[in-house]
């Protein structure tokens, strides 16, 4: 936690790289920015700082249009922390109190809600129905920007329940009506297709990251090349397509979605795949710290950890070992068999942005009846059934043990679970081939990497690299 004497010294530097840690509001002018805005320094006296932009929302201050702070990374924190504030930000970014209301995010973290609010307000400043409406906004925002809907249809589809609602918020917030967000310009695009820039903090090395999705890509889930990434989404409301791409200071995604309620869980699942809130200033500083890898971490800077769009699809890939050719093929066997066509979703894609995706992972209702190995049966039945949860609302370490606990479940694949799809920080694979060549070129043991904690999963990708470049 930095004192605000150190945050003001972040403020005068322009430090891009605690954006959407903290957020510097200026009582003077009634705004709030990101660090890194390049207006002219305020006074100390006239600054403020929050650990949320709900928080600076909360206390009277508009978000600046200069610098644009509701665009900023995500803090890392959330990445990071397993307890339930770090939780609970993971289900709001994903749309969860807007389908569920906080009763059901209370719920979810067996939490009352009164107990929830307070938690959330002591550490950020903010409730969990101030940190949804901050979101909200940022959502009609976006859709403001980059589509042509009727604004009142963007209401809707950004989460708010009235129009009077949605108005008050805007205005609040930014400063300005909705309609005068938009401006007088028209996108030209068909409705559900959205263009958004998805911000990270540098650096980032998008060319190692394209190039392992592309080595795992499925027939018909996904097509990759190392100049994009498109595959399906099952969302909440429905279905989607998604397309990345590297750009020079962001990511390119387009987004085609069945229902524009899934525009925060898109967003938010396309940031965990790539692991762009991550801070790779803390990552590196810690595993430089040991000489013997110091030398792999400087030679491939802004190596990430590849996260998922869906956890049940990345427990499933992890237990058919989708790192093998035979595993690869039973998942995409069974993509085709089970899962839905693309064909089907209202509106329909345009073919031309379909690629050669042609289907969304099988849902866990198909696979709970098919011919699928056994695990994979088990592990779709006992999400049905509600013994198992994969979401933030439930703990690694009680994942791990229920996962154990199904029938035919091997412990080689909970790691990589617990690292892809739970984003765990600190998962080491000792077995996997690279991580052998890459200690073995290193002259290290599997014991040394003790001293990585707790960031053996970012370590695991250096040692990987290490291994290529050799």
């Amino acid at each position: 936690m930095l004192t605000d004497e150190d945050a003001y010294s972040v403020l005068r530097s322009r430090d891009g790289r605690f954006d959407g840690r903290f957020f510097v509001a200026v009582v003077t002018t009634g705004i709030y920015c990101r660090p890194s805005c390049p207006a002219a320094l305020p006074k100390r006296q006239n600054v403020r700082f929050y650990r949320s932009s709900a928080a600076a929302l909360k206390a009277g201050f508009r978000a600046c249009k200069r610098c644009r702070p509701d665009t900023t990374p995500g803090s890392p924190e959330w990445n990071v922390r397993a307890d339930v504030v770090g939780r609970a930000m993971q289900l709001i970014a994903d749309g969860l109190v807007d389908r569920e209301g906080v009763g059901g995010l209370a719920a979810r973290l067996g939490y009352s809600e009164r107990q929830l609010h307070r938690q959330l307000t002591a550490d950020l400043g903010a409730g969990p129905q101030a940190l949804a409406r901050a979101q909200r906004a940022a959502n009609a925002r976006t859709l403001l920007e980059t589509t042509d809907l009727p604004v009142s249809e963007i209401a809707f589809a950004a989460g708010f329940s009235t129009i009077r609602q949605f108005n008050d918020t805007m205005r609040k917030f930014y400063g300005v009506t909705p309609t005068a967000l938009r401006g007088a310009r028209s996108t030209g695009r068909p409705p559900g297709t959205l263009r958004l820039r998805l911000a990270y903090r540098p650096p980032l090395d998008l060319t190692a990251l394209f190039a392992y999705l592309a080595a795992r890509a499925l027939p018909g889930l996904e097509d990759a090349t190392a100049g994009h990434y498109r595959r399906s989404l099952n969302l909440p409301h429905g279905l989607g397509l998604v397309t990345l791409r590297p750009a020079d200071s962001y990511v390119s995604c387009e987004l085609h979605l069945e229902d524009l309620k899934d525009l925060s869980a898109a967003v938010r699942r396309c940031r965990r795949l790539l692991d762009l809130d991550a801070d790779p200033r803390d990552i590196t500083d810690h595993l430089t710290r040991d000489p013997l890898l110091a030398p792999a971490v400087a030679a491939c800077p802004g190596r990430r950890v590849p996260g998922h769009v869906d956890t049940a699809e990345m427990a499933v890939r992890a237990i058919l070992n989708e790192e093998t050719t035979t595993g690869r093929a039973l998942l995409t066997r069974l993509v085709h068999a089970y899962g839905t066509p693309l064909s089907r979703s209202s509106p329909p894609v345009d073919p031309t942005a379909l690629g050669s995706v042609t289907h969304a992972f099988p849902r866990m209702e198909a696979l709970a009846d098919s011919d699928a190995p056994t695990p994979v049966t088990a592990l779709a039945r006992a999400l049905l059934a509600g013994v198992l949860h994969l979401g933030p609302e439930t703990g690694r370490d009680q994942i791990e043990r229920e996962l154990l606990a199904l029938p035919g479940v091997g412990a080689e694949a909970v790691p990589r679970i617990r690292m892809r799809a739970l984003g765990d920080p600190d998962v080491f694979l000792p077995a996997e081939p690279a991580v052998q060549e890459g200690l073995r070129h290193l002259g290290l043991t599997a014991e040394h990497a003790r001293r990585w904690r707790p960031w053996r999963s970012y370590a695991m990708q250096h040692l990987s690299a290490a291994f290529t470049e050799r």
